[in-house]
């Protein structure tokens, strides 16, 4: 599992749900929150419940109709009482066979939708937390929560939920007729049931506990092989492959070792429970053999009473294996509880403050500190102060860790500044809606993020709703509609995950015909050129500057040539602004900003670099 911050306030907030965050929590408990999902459809537990008491009621008719024909049947010359009785019996294993189908289809497919719902909430859910919980969380862990976790459920929910409805109601109904039939037998088989079912809950903490083992390692090894696939590229260029494979490897041995070890108390839960039940029901035969021989009970009263006790036996026995299986869904349920107890430290206020209509563009930050919470003893802001107006074009400069990317996570609100307010047109962005206040921003980032999808979803990505000549227009804006045009499909092309099939340039272009489809007032260009070979650049930058008419526009860039035209230049260095100006001004004055460009126009007179 992931460690840090992600993990830890998963399983912190989960541990604040359990009994006063103390031991570890039965079954039942941890799979109490999935109750809900399943409480939305009432009419088909109704159904499902109505049908499990017809088929318990049939297979509990089939003992007494047994009895009747061996007391009465075979001493009676006329076959007709025997006909009549296998008759009925022919009528109540159809109803029989009915009610089954009936009650497998609605618990099972009960089980598929309360899971399909689950796996809905759980990633709706992990779309709404804050970008600082996946600062630590694993993705190939999140995505085994998901896939593996919830099938584990699906298990519990579907088939096992079914067994263990028909058995229980078959033990209930079972026991009450060995009762009626033979009182004294009875006292015999149920004084017989907590040695039977003690043992079961004492194994299910074990189960359980190495059930949650298992899904955990088999969470580590999907965790590794999705980074490792996700780099294949960088894995194959470094000749790793044997050394990724090895490793692999071990982490699948891991998840194999932890699920034996849950087989292991499985088995060993099944073999107590089935011996004991066998052992009971052939005691309790002996006992009532002597009261047939001794004339105290009839044969098929015996008979009668056997079946029950073989039912209740069975029953039982199939009970303590759906436990085992619950026990491991309650692993399973237990990490995606701590998914959904985990709460996103950034999220809209309860009763927003309403951003001015129309929109201005205006940004400012006013004494803003900030340290990263995986990193809280290191500061990245200090006391910032600056403000962008309507329609300015303002450039960040500065060396690597200067804290101009930072900036942006704080004007889109990923995280909360500790000291000081960031305003988007005059409000406090802790007082906005969330929602409201991103529908006012276009981000292009330095690495363009492409989905699997089709070149037009990837360009209406921030506008679902938006026509495909609205998205044509875009691409023409963004000087995109050319390659697009020569791809296989064009509009249509499905691209690749991560758009690997395209170059730089042309990932650059279709994430900057997104940002033109957005149309927002405030357009954040985060390194949009620094990857990009001559001829991209060019293009790129070209598309932008038409991107940034009319629109607020701040630019985080390392290349200096890329934000000479700027109406301002902010100079970051260890999260503070130490310089502020032109293109010009700034280089002539022989500060940091003209110690960068000497760095990269080459050691020039000042007057030559603020002719650039």
């Amino acid at each position: 599992m992931a460690a840090g911050r992600g993990r830890t306030r998963m399983e912190g907030e989960a541990a604040d749900g359990a009994a006063g965050g103390r031991g570890e929590r039965a079954p039942m408990a941890a799979l109490k929150p999935l109750v809900p999902f399943a409480l939305a459809y009432r009419g088909r537990i109704a159904a499902a419940l109505v049908a499990l008491v017809v088929a318990a009621g049939a297979t509990l008719a089939l003992p007494l109709a047994v009895r009747r024909v061996i007391d009465g049947g075979f001493s009676d010359p006329d076959s007709g009482m025997i006909n009549a009785y296998f008759g009925m019996l022919v009528i109540v294993v159809a109803v029989l066979a009915v009610a089954s189908a009936a009650r497998y289809y609605l618990v099972t497919t009960l089980g598929e939708r309360v899971v399909a719902d689950l796996r809905t909430a759980v990633f709706r859910h992990l779309l709404r937390l804050d970008p600082g919980f996946y600062d630590s969380a694993r993705s190939g862990d999140l995505a085994s929560r998901l896939a593996a976790d919830t099938t584990q459920i699906k298990a519990a929910f579907g088939a096992s939920a079914s067994i263990a409805l028909r058995n229980l109601f078959l033990f209930i109904g079972a026991a009450t007729m060995m009762v009626v039939t033979s009182p004294r037998l009875s006292a015999l088989v149920l004084a017989a049931i907590p040695v039977i079912v003690l043992p079961l809950v004492a194994s299910g903490r074990s189960v359980r506990r190495r059930s949650r083992a298992a899904q955990d390692r088999l969470a580590d090894a999907s965790a590794f092989a999705t980074e490792a696939v996700g780099a294949i590229r960088t894995m194959q260029a470094f000749g790793v492959e044997t050394a990724t494979a090895g490793r692999y490897k071990a982490a699948a041995e891991d998840a194999f070792e932890a699920a034996r070890a849950s087989i292991r108390a499985r088995a060993y839960l099944t073999a107590v429970a089935l011996f004991l039940i066998a052992a009971s029901v052939v005691a309790v035969l002996w006992y009532g053999a002597q009261d047939v021989l001794g004339g105290r009970m009839s044969a098929g009263r015996l008979s009668q009473f056997v079946l029950y006790a073989v039912f209740a036996a069975g029953a039982l026995g199939e009970l303590s294996q759906v436990w085992g299986e619950v026990s491991q869904a309650a692993g399973a349920a237990g990490r995606l509880s701590e998914l959904l107890a985990t709460r996103a430290s950034v999220a809209s206020p309860a009763s927003p403050v309403a951003l001015p209509q129309p929109p201005r563009g205006t940004v400012a930050f006013e004494n803003v500190s900030f340290a990263y919470p995986s990193r809280p003893e290191r500061s990245s802001l200090h006391a910032l102060d600056f403000s962008v107006a309507a329609g300015e074009r303002v450039a960040i400069v500065g060396p690597s860790g200067a804290g101009k990317t930072t900036v942006f996570q704080l004007i889109l609100r990923f995280y909360d500044c500790q000291g000081g307010t960031v305003l988007v047109d005059g409000v406090d962005v802790r007082r906005a809606d969330l929602a409201a206040l991103r529908s006012r921003i276009a981000y292009v980032q330095q690495e363009a993020v492409i989905f699997g999808a089709s070149v037009a979803d990837n360009i209406r990505y921030g506008r679902p709703d938006a026509s495909m000549e609205e998205v044509r227009r875009a691409a023409e804006f963004a000087a995109a509609d050319t390659f697009i045009a020569a791809l296989p499909q064009g509009y249509d092309t499905m691209l690749g995950e991560r758009g690997v099939t395209l170059s730089g340039g042309q990932r650059q272009r279709l994430a900057i015909a997104r940002a033109v489809l957005k149309d927002a007032p405030i357009l954040l260009l985060d390194e949009a050129t620094s990857a990009l070979d001559a001829e991209s650049e060019r293009l790129v930058q070209a598309a932008l500057d038409r991107l940034m008419q009319g629109r607020t526009t701040i630019v985080v860039a390392h290349r200096l040539a890329t934000v000479q035209s700027a109406d301002r230049i902010l100079v970051m260095d260890e999260g503070r602004i130490v310089e502020e100006g032109t293109h010009a001004t700034l280089a002539a004055r022989g500060g940091l900003y003209a110690k960068l460009a000497r760095l990269q126009f080459g050691d020039v007179p000042a007057e030559v670099l603020a002719a650039k």
